[in-house]
């Protein structure tokens, strides 16, 4: 698919900036919000900071590594730009939805397109019951904390708290203790992408616990939900010789 209108965004870095300099130097470009087709230029945080900011316009964005990882980036390369984009493959994700209710009453809804996770906030571990669909499958978790990943986000924190990654298209969600003391043998589960996902935190005054959705924090919850967001479609553009399932796949066999 060939796209006339162009955006280029960048990160904060030295290196994004030059890129996004060069860039518009050399191809036409216009402001993201009139674009049908946005360049992020930097590493995968800032690939998510892109993904949440146009979340409501549903324009397709293809990264350039400018960073580190660079899990959700294509090369960085100059040349041959537009045809590289007609050429990209579209990946579409579905985020999550996170309903968190505080001690105080207060209710926080955000979108995460990586995880949903909950942490404790003191040196005193959590204690957190789980239901799924409104029934209850662990009564008691007792953890540094618990996780739902995206397929997406199955390669980021899910997979350094040794939960499984998931291809896209898997229609299933990663359910992934952090550091768990009881039940010592759960490693976690795989539900369906349109399970909602209840937690109950228990003794919250005196183990306190947050829910992060991505970068957006809530502290001192007493419950908190999560499901998938099927009304929000996001478009990721990769290149067909290295697009996102294969790099999923390759993940799983990295030593």
């Amino acid at each position: 698919m060939a796209f006339k209108n162009i955006a280029f965004v960048a990160a904060d870095t030295e290196e994004a900036q030059a890129a996004l300099k060069r860039l518009k130097v050399r191809y036409p470009s216009t402001e993201p919000e009139a674009a049908d087709v946005i360049v992020a230029l930097g590493g995968d945080g800032f690939m998510l900071e892109t993904l949440h900011r146009y979340i409501e316009r549903g324009v397709p964005i293809y990264g350039m590594n400018c960073g580190t990882v660079g899990f959700l980036m294509n090369q960085y390369e100059e040349e041959n730009l537009p045809e590289r984009l007609a050429a990209a493959q579209c990946a579409q994700l579905h985020p999550l939805a996170m309903t968190a209710r505080t001690v105080g009453g207060e209710e926080v809804r955000a979108i995460a397109i990586n995880e949903v996770s909950l942490l404790r906030e003191t040196r005193q571990a959590a204690k957190i019951g789980i239901r799924i669909d409104g029934v209850v499958r662990l009564p008691e978790l007792i953890c540094d904390g618990v996780l739902v990943a995206t397929p997406a986000g199955s390669s980021a924190y899910n997979l350094s708290a040794h939960g499984p990654v998931l291809p896209i298209g898997s229609g299933v969600l990663a359910l992934t203790p952090i550091s768990p003391f009881r039940p010592r043998r759960w490693r976690g589960a795989l539900l369906p992408h349109d399970a909602e996902i209840t937690f109950e935190i228990h003794e919250a005054a005196k183990r306190p616990v947050s829910a992060v959705a991505d970068y957006t924090e809530v502290r001192d919850v007493a419950e908190v939900q999560v499901r998938e967001e099927r009304g929000v479609t996001l478009n990721l553009l990769f290149d067909p010789q290295h697009n996102l399932e294969e790099r999923i796949l390759m993940e799983q066999f990295q030593a």
